[in-house]
């Protein structure tokens, strides 16, 4: 799913080239409107990833939070049918679980707490999912 803009920034053609680095990784998805967790869905696939969910609502995430085995790293919208994502957020961040936030509106609407995460801000491209997931991991490019 790489496509022409996201070869110009060399990290994201970097990461894009060597998307191993995220092979078999369980990421939780939380994303409430269908198409564009569709397309997560595709892009973790293309680099190699597995999806927990998507979790259309908060009380579905709490519960994949919960009774899921091992979620590496979860992708927050931040807005999810009208709620916020933070009480799934606080589960995570108390089981270790890094995160990435997704948002149309940017870090603005984290809480203090929640800044320093990685924001991808809506539309975003499959390499700018990579480069946030790898951010979240510690993993360098």
């Amino acid at each position: 799913m790489l496509d022409e803009g996201e070869c110009k920034h060399p990290k994201v053609a970097a990461i894009m080239n060597d998307s191993n680095r995220l092979k078999d990784r369980r990421v939780l998805v939380v994303e409430d409107e269908a198409m564009i967790a569709l397309m997560m869905e595709d892009m973790l696939a293309d680099l190699g990833c597995t999806v927990v969910g998507p979790a259309e609502g908060v009380p579905q995430a709490l519960e994949l939070v919960a009774g899921s085995g091992l979620i590496d790293v979860a992708v927050l919208d931040v807005n999810v049918g009208g709620r916020p994502v933070f009480e799934v957020a606080d589960l995570l961040r108390a089981k270790g679980v890094p995160m990435v936030f997704s948002t149309g509106y940017g870090d603005g609407g984290l809480r203090d707490l929640d800044r320093g995460a990685p924001v991808l801000r809506k539309p975003f491209r499959s390499g700018e999912l990579a480069m946030a997931l790898q951010q979240a991991l510690g993993i360098e490019v």
